[in-house]
């Protein structure tokens, strides 16, 4: 973290990541039994971790598409200004779509995400985030399914970055500054 003398400490441990995962895919397989078409769309990059997880823990066939959008940029504070850097593949119209979000802080990048699907007219539009911080909320929106609720802390790991780095952390860390 450029310059910054830092610790991180686990947060949410990987077995814990790995369990919470495991239970969302059962959920997520009960409440889409019987779609003819599930698209899972991963918001990248903090998400990938996430959906490659559950991908694998669901038995039923998805297709996954991505969406990248930035309002971050290197920074710990959100522009607000959501931006989309990466659009989908394919056609969303007439399926179930379940948007895959690493977390939710101030609500802006999944509230923009949801209205920018809502207009290619999928049958269903859920969503799914491994973390939300509701202390930070601006926006009316929350997950369908959430991993885990967190404070309002800057976390790195299981595909969440800092300036592009911790992404690789099997688990999620609470990062604390020790320096100037």
């Amino acid at each position: 973290m450029s310059g910054r003398d830092h610790v991180i400490d686990e947060m949410i441990s990987a077995k814990s990541i790995a369990a919470r995962v495991e239970a969302l895919a059962r959920e997520i397989a009960r409440e889409f039994e019987g779609s003819e078409k599930l698209v899972m769309v991963g918001l990248l990059r903090g998400s990938f971790v996430f959906i490659a997880d559950l991908v694998r823990e669901l038995k039923m066939n998805v297709e996954v598409d991505f969406l990248e959008t930035s309002s971050y940029g290197n920074a710990m504070e959100s522009s607000r200004e959501v931006r989309i850097l990466k659009d989908l593949r394919g056609e969303i119209e007439g399926a179930d779509v379940l948007v895959v979000e690493d977390i939710v802080d101030t609500g802006h990048t999944l509230a923009h995400v949801l209205r920018l699907l809502e207009g290619r007219k999928p049958a269903r539009l859920r969503t799914i985030a491994l973390l939300d911080k509701p202390s930070r909320r601006e926006t009316d929106v929350r997950a369908d399914w959430t991993g885990f609720e967190i404070p309002d802390e800057f976390v790195v790991g299981y595909g969440i970055d800092y300036a592009q780095r911790n992404r690789n952390l099997p688990y999620i860390g609470k990062v604390r500054f020790t320096g100037p």
